[in-house]
This record gives structure tokens, sequence and C-alpha cells, in this order.
């Protein structure tokens, strides 16, 4: 006997009750997992923002030591950052921009803090973020 299905028979109510359950549940769970990986994690938003100022801070100094090896020093005082990007007065041998894009500012919107020299690296520079706790995030060894 050949049982194909058909196309008139209609489904009997309780299969489509089950059938229709199932579909809501699983476009339910769905969305869920969904929600779960798009949406935004508080917990992670100031973890990110602190790795990222660790990663601009390196990328500042990336570009610094490239001012270095031109200029024979880095910049001195604290408008050195904006010396990566304009010729300072009196350098010789300056060959920037030192960076592709402007100078950014820190993932909590300040300027970065520039001093040349440094009062933790003294034969070079500090150059530092601080977080809205009060953290400063810099490039010397964090205690």
């Amino acid at each position: 006997m050949n049982e194909q299905s058909n196309p008139n028979e209609q489904t009997p109510p309780v299969r489509r009750v089950i059938s229709k359950a199932f579909t809501i549940v699983l476009v339910l769970f769905l969305a869920f997992i969904l929600v779960g990986i798009v949406s935004p994690r508080p917990h992670r938003g100031p973890m990110a923002r602190v790795a990222a100022a660790k990663t601009q801070i390196s990328i500042l100094g990336t570009a610094l030591g490239a001012f270095q090896v031109d200029n024979g020093c880095f910049p001195l005082g604290t408008n050195g950052l904006l010396y990566l990007m304009e010729k300072p007065p009196g350098a010789t041998n300056w060959h920037g921009p030192y960076m592709e894009r402007s100078i950014p500012m820190d993932p909590w919107g300040h300027p970065f803090i520039y001093v040349c020299p440094g009062r933790h690296n003294p034969q070079s520079y500090d150059l530092s973020a601080t977080g809205p706790d009060g953290q400063v995030f810099g490039n010397w060894p964090q205690k």
C-alpha cells in the first residue's frame, strides 16, 4: 500500500497544535540565543576600555620611537604628541607625520597625558590615560 499523503487531507488538529508549539518554542529559543550573542555586556565594557587604552599607548609609543630615531630625542614637554603630526620648532630631521590619523583621545574621551622627560621614565617619556575611577594606565610597569 502506498502511504503518500493526500494534499486534500488536513493535518489532525492535535498534530497541528504540537507543530505550531514546537515552532514557537524553537523561534523563541533562537531569539534568546541571538540576543545573548549580540547584546552588549556591561561587565566587559570597562575591561575593553582598559585594553583599548593600553593598545593606544603602545601605538603612540611606536610613533614616538620613530620620532626619536629621526630626531635623536623624544619630543620635549607636554606637547609631544602634537609633534607626531606637526613639525616641532627647530627640528631638522623630522620625517613625519608619524601617525596616519590624528592623535586619538583616550577611551574615556580625554587627551592622553604625555610628559618628557617622564617621572616614571626619566630617560624617555611618560604616556598615560586615567580611567573614570582614577586608575592610571601608563607606559611604565604598573604596581
